[in-house]
């Protein structure tokens, strides 16, 4: 016997993004939904109407902080109507908790990944499509007041074009997200700054090596991403663990022109342009040609470094900025949906390649 269709949802308010001020809400209020939940609170362009989430308990505490109304699926959510929300579940339910939102045509801003596999994220790609519903991901490193910075140098000067990056990300065990390989977990920030860096496209080849330690999926894990493009080939080497004794996040960016040092926890990083250090570089070499000694002089003091300017911007607020100002203008946002893809299709195949190098393991 086929099963019955589900009755068209009708809501109260249908999703419209020239309303003033947008009416929000958050599907899953745990570590990161509570963040979303208060900027949108405290935001003058949304209106937080409620939070779902499977907790009956948080969600009403939730709701009686923020003066919303607590939903417990978001069946009812959409029923009340909503512009625009947050979904903040585990990945396995990203899904079947965005697609009714994307099919109603409800703007979604989902937490990173976009799901936990390729065919999934497909799903969620479609959706957003088919609606035309606004579908951003978060990525929040993108929004770290760093890697802010690091972009209006970029904008100011010459572009860098990379040759090298080397990533470190690494932190002691948290046993949060031990459903699933560090590279889904932790690499995949990573992956979409680099593969941000390259354009948006994803490397031409992938060599990976994890191991599993106290979890059944990798819980350290190096790739080295190569892309062959026509400025020349650019290898990322990447390194994540959660079984660090103690956490650092900095990414290295070696490129022909520049040398860009970025430290996500401690929100600072250098650069040192080619260009600016062009007379001293010269000097050096005449004088290496020479065969002078210069092993009294001090490197350091020879080098032209730029401190990046970073701002005071909490990243979840630049994150729900961007996202409210693409559902105003009805625009790709600046992390949509092919990106998100491309950054969980790059983890499958690093999680693919680390398991055929350490047992032979087809996925």
């Amino acid at each position: 016997m086929a099963p019955k269709p589900t009755p068209a949802i009708k809501p109260k308010f249908p999703p419209d993004r020239t309303r003033t001020p947008l009416r929000a809400a958050v599907v899953g209020v745990g570590r990161m939904g509570r963040h979303h939940a208060r900027v949108y609170a405290q935001s003058p362009d949304t209106d937080l109407v409620g939070v779902v989430d499977a907790n009956p308990e948080r969600a009403e505490a939730m709701a009686e902080q923020y003066r919303c109304r607590a939903f417990y699926s978001v069946r009812e959510l959409l029923e009340e109507g909503v512009d625009l929300a947050s979904v903040a579940v585990p990945t396995t339910l990203h899904l079947p908790m965005a697609k009714p939102l994307l099919d109603a045509g409800v703007a979604c801003l989902i937490e990173k990944p976009l799901a936990g596999d390729v065919a999934e994220a497909k799903l969620i790609q479609a959706a957003a499509v088919a609606s035309g519903a606004v579908l951003m991901v978060g990525h929040i490193e993108r929004f770290n007041p760093i890697m802010r910075a690091f972009k209006r140098q970029q904008e100011r000067g010459q572009p860098i074009v990379p040759r090298f990056i080397e990533v470190s990300r690494v932190s002691p065990m948290t046993f949060r997200s031990v459903d699933t390989s560090v590279v889904m977990d932790m690499m995949i920030h990573d992956l979409d700054v680099v593969i941000m860096l390259m354009g948006g496209r994803e490397p031409d080849e992938v060599q990976a090596s994890g191991v599993p330690v106290i979890t059944e999926h990798e819980d350290i894990c190096n790739a080295r991403l190569t892309w062959r493009l026509p400025t020349g080939t650019c290898v990322a080497n990447i390194t994540c663990s959660r079984l660090a004794l103690k956490t650092e996040r900095v990414t290295r960016i070696t490129g022909e022109n520049a040398y860009v040092k970025i430290d996500y926890g401690a929100k600072s990083g250098t650069m040192i342009r080619k260009t600016a250090n062009e007379n001293q570089m010269a000097e050096v070499r005449d004088l290496l040609r020479q065969g002078a000694d210069m092993s009294h002089i001090n490197y350091l003091e020879m080098v032209n470094i730029e401190e990046l300017q970073v701002d005071e911007g909490e990243p979840i607020v630049e994150e729900i900025k961007a996202f409210v100002e693409a559902v105003r203008a009805a625009t790709l946002p600046e992390i949509d949906a092919a990106a998100g893809l491309a950054n969980v299709r790059t983890a499958e195949r690093i999680i693919a390649a680390a398991r055929v190098e350490r047992n032979g393991q087809k996925v």
